[in-house]
C-alpha cells in the first residue's frame, strides 16, 4: 500500500497504543530510558537483562522479520551493562549483547541487520563455560554504523567515524575516518575540520518537533474516510 488511508485520529490513537506498549512494557525493563523515546512496532523490540541505559530522544525499530535484541548476560545476574545514549537510531534487527560492557555514545546511528558484542561467548577448549576475560566495546559519539555489520569485543570506535555495509571490526578504530572490509581496515580519511550535523540537532526541541509531526498528519489524513481505510485493509487497489 502507497499511500496512508488511516483517518487522523485512528493514526493517533495508535500513536497512543504504541507509547502506552513502550511505557508500559518497555520501560521497566530499562533501569533508565530518556524523554521523548520513538520505539516504532515495539511489541518487536527485545530489551533483557540488568543495567540497560538509553538516553533521550531515543528511535528504536522493529519489524516482524528483522526484531531489535538488547540484551545483557552477565557472569551473575547483576553484573554487566549496556549504556546507550542520547538521539541514537537503531534499526530493524539490530542485536546488542554484553557480557561486560557496552557503551554507546550520541548521535550514533545503527543501520539494519548490526550485531555489536563484548563477548565470545565460549572459551575456545571448554566450550561449555565463557571466557573470564573483559573486552568491553566503546562506540563514540556520531559513529555510523553501516547494514550487516558486525562490531566484535574489545573494540573501540572514535567519534565521527563509519563502519562500511557488511564490514567486520575486530581492531580499535580511530575518531574520523571510514572503515570496510573483513577484517575492517581504513579505506578513507574525514575532515576533523568540516562540521558534521547530528541527530542532536534534528532533535534540538523534541517538543516543538512533535507538534510539527502532529500537523502535518493532521492536514495529509483529514480527509481520509473510515470505512475508505476499512476497505483497504480488504481489498486494496492500485490507487491505494
Amino acid at each position: 500500500m502507497r499511500q496512508d488511508r488511516r483517518p487522523y485520529w485512528v493514526k493517533k490513537n495508535y500513536l497512543r497504543f504504541r507509547s502506552c506498549y513502550t511505557q508500559q512494557f518497555l520501560k521497566p525493563a530499562c533501569d533508565y530510558l530518556g524523554d521523548y523515546p520513538t520505539f516504532m512496532k515495539p511489541w518487536y523490540i527485545s530489551i533483557s537483562g540488568p543495567n540497560i541505559e538509553i538516553g533521550r530522544c531515543a528511535t528504536v525499530i522493529g519489524e516482524p522479520e528483522n526484531r531489535v535484541k538488547i540484551g545483557v548476560w552477565g557472569s551473575d545476574e547483576k553484573s554487566g551493562r549496556i549504556k546507550i545514549g542520547d538521539y541514537v537510531l537503531i534499526s530493524p534487527g539490530t542485536r546488542i549483547s554484553a557480557a561486560n560492557e557496552i557503551l554507546i555514545g550520541d548521535n550514533v546511528m545503527i543501520a539494519n541487520g548490526v550485531y555489536i558484542t563484548d563477548s565470545d561467548w565460549h572459551d575456545l577448549y571448554d566450550r561449555s563455560s565463557r571466557s573470564e576475560a573483559v573486552t568491553p566495546v566503546h562506540i563514540a559519539n556520531n559513529v555510523w554504523l553501516g547494514d550487516r555489520c558486525t562490531i566484535l569485543k574489545g573494540v573501540t570506535i572514535g567519534e565521527n567515524s563509519v563502519v562500511a555495509a557488511c564490514a567486520v571490526v575486530s581492531k580499535d578504530v580511530p575518531a574520523n575516518v571510514i572503515v570496510a572490509g573483513n577484517p575492517a581496515v581504513i579505506v578513507k580519511e574525514l575532515d576533523p575540520a568540516r562540521p558534521i550535523k547530528t541527530r542532536a540537532d534534528y532533535f534540538s526541541n523534541p517538543a516543538q518537533l512533535e507538534t510539527f509531526f502532529d500537523g502535518v498528519d493532521k492536514m495529509v489524513l483529514s480527509k481520509n474516510g473510515f470505512f475508505n481505510w476499512l476497505r483497504t485493509l480488504v481489498m486494496p487497489n492500485a490507487r491505494d
